[in-house]
């Protein structure tokens, strides 16, 4: 059991690492390109910005899936890669088919898998509004709530 704490926290300590790092690199291109970001016309940077968030977003998930599947083929839970990588992303996205399962005495992992998933999301959610807030505050200030 403190095997399965030990490592299910340990990669979710990374995956907030993961997306910490990002978040910041994301922080310091908006900052470096917002003479252009918060200038007429708003539409199209706006629709740019939240497809390129989504884009982040995907990339994300995709890291982190990996991450817990990579770990659950190391250690042997599974046949092969792809039930891992399966198993990794219905469990990270709380989806939980139930169709695959973990082996009794590693158990722990599917929900600490699950709940980093739940975690990561709300950080990723809460980050985009966040930006997207502050960069249409920035345009409605620029140059008022032009198309």
């Amino acid at each position: 059991m403190i095997l399965q704490i030990a490592i299910g926290a340990t990669l979710m300590l990374t995956t907030i690492a993961v997306a910490g790092g990002t978040l910041w690199q994301v922080e310091i291109w908006l900052r470096r390109h917002r003479d252009w970001v918060i200038e007429v016309p708003h539409g199209p940077k706006l629709l740019f910005l939240l497809c390129a968030g989504a884009v982040w977003m995907i990339g994300l998930l995709t890291i982190w899936v990996w991450l817990w599947a990579l770990t659950f083929y190391a250690l042997g839970l599974f046949p092969g890669l792809e039930p891992c990588v399966y198993f990794a992303l219905v469990s990270f996205t709380t989806l939980g088919y139930g169709d695959l399962l973990l082996p009794h005495e590693w158990r722990l992992l599917g929900g600490m898998t699950a709940a980093n998933g739940f975690l990561n999301f709300g950080i990723l959610i809460a980050s985009l509004t966040e930006a997207l807030r502050n960069v249409r505050l920035a345009q409605i200030a620029r140059g008022g709530d032009q198309k």
